[in-house]
């Protein structure tokens, strides 16, 4: 069996433990034997680092590795956008296959790259790429091929379920509990990606074009993060038998046009019902849940992040590069590569339809809470409990969660319900499933 030879672009967190994993003296499948590193590209050649590494196996120039036609495989996890995308199309025009862990890129430019690979007569792969150690990609391209996916859901960012997770569970602040997550290395010194959900929006931008086919503009996606959210809301969660999550929610959607599949994306912290399988996901863990036809609901659950896990998906998409290899027949396995076959669509946010929570603090007074019954009600969005809690000397908080509801008319009653003499402010508003 011939060796299949890789070359390492980045030499960070995931990288080192690609080498690890394909150094490691542990018992382990005999066609981990047949991957040889060849090249690992690193940013700076005189770092310290905790491996010690053959000085011939370094160069700083990552294109040397694309260019070198002894490599058979390109490992991108160098992180980043537009370098990361250009060494991805230059191996895969030079015939080379590639590996990434790269969700931002795939998510913006996974269009030009899987047209591309598909040109070549190569792949792409990027088990990687979303929820760390879970498999998930390949699944949606082989196992559920055989079904009609109707949803997903899914807690898919790990630093926002600890941060959620610990402000649930010990009353901890938020911007205590972020410093805590940045300290143990599960959040970035910047960590606006994740909290403002864009992390999680890319990843289930990823996911829905697996799992329907059709290209998803990556902008189009509503995303909200956690960084608004305070031990109030969690409190009044709990009392009313609910977790708070930073949910990725993708459905097929009700509206269709020129042929094209309507889709229902969107991220943002939401309340699920204690019993729901999600709230049991605690801490870094990510989990995804399916609804598909005929199979029914299945959840796919593990460590989301971490260089062990991701690390461990690398090595398992360059196993299976190498055993397409060694069949030696120069075609595409189907199943392996991706490529759009219909077209798709995000429906608007105000044309959604979901069930909603909204905290208004105002006065104390008399016939409030019927005032904004009757608001709602005028607006067409049926209420399942408005209730009243912690009230003041002069103030008052009012919870109020609906049945699944039109988007628009749930603003339009927002915005008259803020325009109230005893409102003084609507001080979150959350998605409910």
């Amino acid at each position: 069996m011939r060796k299949c030879k890789i070359g390492i672009v980045g030499f960070g967190t995931v990288g080192s433990g690609i080498y690890k994993i394909l150094s490691s003296e542990v018992d382990s499948h005999p066609i981990l034997k047949e991957i040889e590193i060849a090249k690992i590209a690193v940013k700076d050649l005189n770092k310290k680092r905790d491996i010690e590494l053959d000085n011939n196996l370094l160069t700083d120039d990552p294109f040397k590795l694309v260019n070198d036609p002894s490599i058979d495989v390109i490992v991108e996890v160098m992180g980043g956008v537009d370098l990361a995308k250009d060494i991805i199309l230059e191996s895969l025009k030079l015939r080379k296959s590639v590996v990434t862990a790269n969700k931002a890129v795939i998510a913006r430019y996974g269009e030009e790259i899987y047209k591309t690979a598909s040109k070549e007569g190569v792949y792409v792969l990027s088990e990687a790429a979303v929820c760390g150690g879970i498999p998930i990609i390949e699944p949606l391209k082989r196992s559920l091929k055989s079904n009609s996916i109707k949803k997903m859901v899914g807690i898919i960012n790990g630093t926002t379920n600890f941060i959620l997770s610990k402000m649930t569970n010990e009353k901890a602040d938020y911007k205590e509990t972020l410093k805590l997550a940045q300290s143990l290395g599960y959040a970035e010194f910047d960590p606006t990606a994740d909290v403002e959900g864009h992390d999680a929006a890319d990843k289930i931008s990823i996911l829905s074009e697996l799992a329907f086919g059709g290209k998803i503009k990556r902008e189009e996606i509503h995303t909200e993060g956690i960084s608004k959210i305070n031990l109030k809301d969690i409190e009044y969660a709990n009392k009313l038998g609910f977790e708070i999550k930073l949910l990725a929610f993708s459905e097929r959607g009700g509206i269709n046009c020129n042929d094209s599949l309507a889709l229902n994306i969107w991220v943002g912290p939401s309340l699920i019902p204690k019993s729901h399988p999600l709230a049991t996901v605690k801490g870094v863990n990510n989990a995804l849940l399916i609804e598909a036809d005929p199979l029914g609901e299945i959840m796919l659950y593990g460590p989301g992040a971490g260089s062990g896990p991701t690390a461990a998906s690398v090595v398992s998409d360059i196993l299976n590069l190498h055993a397409a290899s060694l069949k030696n027949n120069n075609s595409i396995d189907p199943l392996l590569s991706f490529y759009f076959w219909r077209n798709c669509h995000i429906i608007e946010s105000l044309q959604i339809n979901k069930k909603n929570y909204l905290r208004i603090i105002c006065l104390d007074s008399p016939g409030v809470i019927g005032k904004i019954g009757d608001i709602f009600g005028k607006n067409n969005v049926s209420i399942e409990s408005i209730v009243q809690l912690d009230a003041s000397e002069d103030n008052a908080e009012i919870v109020v969660i609906t049945h699944e509801v039109n988007n628009g008319d749930f603003e339009r009653s927002k915005d008259e319900i803020n325009s109230l003499n005893e409102v003084k402010i609507i001080a979150s508003q959350l998605s409910c499933i």
